[in-house]
């Protein structure tokens, strides 16, 4: 083939979508990361090469987040972490308390706890996030298979916030595994007052109710969860316990839901 018509031939040759421009902004990033976190990678390691600094190492950790590659998150916020401590950025702990999430996605409690430890290790942290970080690193202390050291952080977080529904949950689901019955229920009571709806607390407190020998409460518990979000894993446990509970003996648990209660 001559010259000419390689030229032609490359010229008619279908192309597929462009890449993204690289962000250059925080807003652009958020954005990108919303429209398609896969291209969010690509774009924002490019603005990292160039020079972007450390809002493109965060884009680059927020788009891992959203496109579910947990350990390249944590590893990525990481390396935010350390770079906003050398720079004395403020930005420092909440980046180390998102490494330790990703970690918790990515099932390493162990690593979690590490990174977590660095962000309750910064001065810079209010009083509710240092309530929150040590209500994540209980989860951890779970995940990693110490109950005794999530009992611990879980109580510390009551302290600090109060007002949280989840630390209440998480507390009473602790509570439940040790089999401190009175503790998980005043616990999961607390938690459904601060959160009436979330399907997640009402499948605990349907858990609750049914190892404490009140089967009819623990059924009304579990259709509560699952009309309240039917689709979510909370709701669909909750279904499952009531379909094994009209099946066999009464109280049986729910298995475990993966959901967060949004409050």
């Amino acid at each position: 083939m001559t010259p000419i018509l390689l030229a032609l031939a490359a010229a008619a040759a279908p192309t597929g979508p462009a890449a993204p421009a690289a962000p250059k902004t925080a807003e652009e990033c958020t954005a990108l990361v919303k429209q398609s976190p896969e291209q969010a990678i690509a774009a924002a390691d490019q603005w990292r090469i160039r020079g972007g600094g450390l809002d493109a190492r965060a884009c680059l950790g927020l788009a891992y987040s959203n496109a579910g590659r947990w350990e390249a998150a944590a590893t990525t916020l990481e390396a935010a972490a350390r770079e906003a401590e050398s720079t004395k950025d403020l930005r420092s702990a909440d980046f180390w308390s998102q490494a330790g999430n990703a970690w918790l996605a990515a099932g390493q409690g162990a690593n979690a706890r590490k990174a977590l430890d660095a962000a309750l290790a910064s001065p810079t942290l209010t009083s509710e996030l240092r309530g929150e970080v040590h209500l994540d690193r209980a989860r951890a202390a779970v995940q990693a298979g110490d109950p005794a050291g999530a009992r611990v952080d879980i109580d510390k977080s009551l302290q600090l916030v109060p007002a949280d529904p989840f630390a209440w949950y998480l507390s009473a689901a602790l509570a439940r595994r040790q089999n401190d019955l009175p503790r998980a229920q005043k616990d999961i009571a607390k938690a459904v007052e601060l959160a009436p709806g979330e399907a997640p607390i009402l499948l605990e407190a349907g858990n609750i109710a049914g190892v404490s020998g009140e089967p009819e409460a623990a059924q009304g518990l579990f259709a509560r969860a699952m009309r309240a979000a039917p689709e979510s894993d909370a709701g669909k446990a909750a279904a499952a316990a009531i379909a094994a509970n009209s099946e066999s003996s009464p109280g049986t648990p729910a298995p475990e839901a993966t959901d967060k209660p949004r409050a």
